[in-house]
């Protein structure tokens, strides 16, 4: 069963200034190729995502809390820096 997702005010802001689609944020949250715990009530969500234009790769991250009952973003951007985030399992 997946839980609600909430776009905090601070993260609809964040998207909309650094560029990134409501779209893209819910669909990485709901559906991330990693996820990286932080600490018990929060997580970073985070997929690769080629730009549409310029083709090049970037790593879309949302940092999510963990609420009883749904999963609030608190904030996401993205870096080019794909290297440095994603994990190797």
């Amino acid at each position: 069963m997946s839980r609600p997702v909430v776009l905090s005010d601070h993260a609809k802001a964040e998207a909309e200034r650094r560029h990134i689609s409501e779209s893209t944020v819910v669909q990485v949250v709901a559906a991330p190729e990693q996820r990286v715990r932080l600490r018990a009530d929060r997580e970073v969500r985070q997929s690769r995502i080629a730009d549409p234009v310029s083709g090049t790769l970037y790593l879309v991250r949302a940092i999510v809390d963990l609420q009883a009952n749904s999963d609030t973003i608190v904030t996401v951007y993205r870096t080019s820096k794909v290297r440095k985030y994603w994990r190797d399992r």
